[in-house]
């Protein structure tokens, strides 16, 4: 699978390659959807098995060279792996942050050992690597973050607290955001990245509960003098926030992606359910009650995905992705929440029923429009980026 040439011209036409792609993740998850999905979501269990059949597959490392293991692929074909696994009823959260973050970060950044030892084992799926930005004190402002790295001989040591970190419990490492020094001329945190295995002395992690059901646990992390070696620094010391923000877009694209999935997925739950209830004489589907919002949210989905499509597209291009990224991103909530929404809606009592596997996706629905960046920093990043207005925050 090649690498994209840098082009201009957008052609809205999928390739047979693509299009093949999206078929293959489609049959290989079929057997993991919404039941499977639902009683993982239930029990918290890690959705290890269709993880794992991907990764047989050879699709979780879709956008990783070939060289380490990976298809050659770009963010185009992740996210295509991403919203197929969903649109077949089972979202796999991780991809954001292990294949779409990590993976992207270590192959543009990384230096020949770390991606030696890193990216086989995520394009083969046997680790994963999550990411460690959030903190309690820092929220969207990256330059507040408190964790820090500082130098001890050839080694660094790492201090600080993570918050909300989605699935440790299933990683052989994490990608830690941290501190290095201050940036003279204006006073902001220079940032660095470094990979830190799991089980790396001085770093816990304690279950963080949340109300939402989801197959994925989220982690506060406590890194106490984390002595990590010379090598785990990720590129140059000081330039994580490119880093970060190399990783950002194809986080928001693959997200979009999950959300466009999750919304055709309850939208084909709720038609069929509205094709054969018959409450009267008829379908409910035949009155426009039902039909209309179902109709609503299908134009809404369309419209998310060709954005996201257009996000990827640009990224894989080396083109400027910020601003589609946090709109493919803000419309793919919005219309996965929307589509989720209708569906537990029409199927009436029985969309709060477990059998109908409805409600866990309205959590990942109503998550994904909070994080990995919320609604609101996405209308101030528009705003500022797209309209030229002065920056609110």
């Amino acid at each position: 699978m090649a690498r994209h040439q840098k082009g201009t011209t957008v052609d809205f036409a999928e390739t047979a390659e693509l299009t093949a792609l999206r078929e293959t993740v489609a049959a290989i998850i079929k057997p993991f959807g919404g039941a499977y999905y639902t009683e993982r979501s239930a029990t918290r269990t890690p959705t290890a098995e269709a993880w794992g059949a991907l990764a047989e597959a050879g699709y979780l490392g879709v956008n990783l060279p070939e060289r380490y293991g990976g298809g050659g692929g770009g963010i185009v074909e992740l996210a295509a792996v991403c919203e197929e696994s969903a649109a077949a009823g089972c979202p796999l959260l991780l991809l954001l942050v292990s294949a779409a973050i990590s993976g992207e970060v270590i192959a543009r950044f990384g230096d020949e050992g770390q991606r030696e030892r890193w990216l086989p084992g995520l394009a083969d799926g046997s680790h994963k690597i999550v990411f460690a930005i959030t903190e309690p004190g820092a929220g969207s402002n990256t330059h507040r973050l408190a964790t820090s790295a500082r130098r001890a001989g050839d080694d660094w040591l790492l201090s600080g607290q993570k918050y909300y970190i989605s699935g440790f419990d299933e990683a052989a490492a994490v990608l830690v955001v941290a501190r290095t020094g201050v940036d003279e001329g204006t006073g902001r945190a220079r940032l660095s990245l470094f990979v830190v295995p799991t089980r790396t002395p001085g770093l816990t992690a304690h279950p963080l509960p949340v109300a939402a059901q989801l197959p994925e646990r989220q982690f506060t992390l406590f890194l106490d003098d984390v002595r990590v070696p010379a090598d785990a620094l990720v590129g140059t010391e000081g330039d994580g926030l490119r880093q970060v923000f190399h990783g950002l877009n194809p986080e928001r694209i693959t997200g979009a992606a999950l959300c466009v999935g999750i919304a055709r997925y309850a939208l084909d739950r709720a038609v069929a359910y509205a094709r054969d209830r018959r409450v009267w004489d008829q379908p409910i589907g035949a009155y426009q009650g039902i039909a209309h919002p179902l109709a609503k949210a299908r134009i809404e989905t369309s419209l998310a995905a060709l954005m996201t499509r257009r996000a990827a597209w640009a990224h894989d291009r080396g083109l400027p992705a910020g601003e589609p990224s946090n709109t493919a991103k803000y419309a793919a909530a919005e219309a996965a929440l929307a589509a989720v929404d209708q569906a537990i809606q029409t199927h009436g009592g029985n969309g709060m029923s477990a059998e109908y596997g409805l409600v866990p996706l309205w959590g990942l629905a109503r998550t994904l429009r909070i994080a990995p960046v919320s609604r609101e920093m996405i209308l101030n990043y528009v705003a500022q980026h797209g309209l030229g207005l002065p920056r609110s925050y």
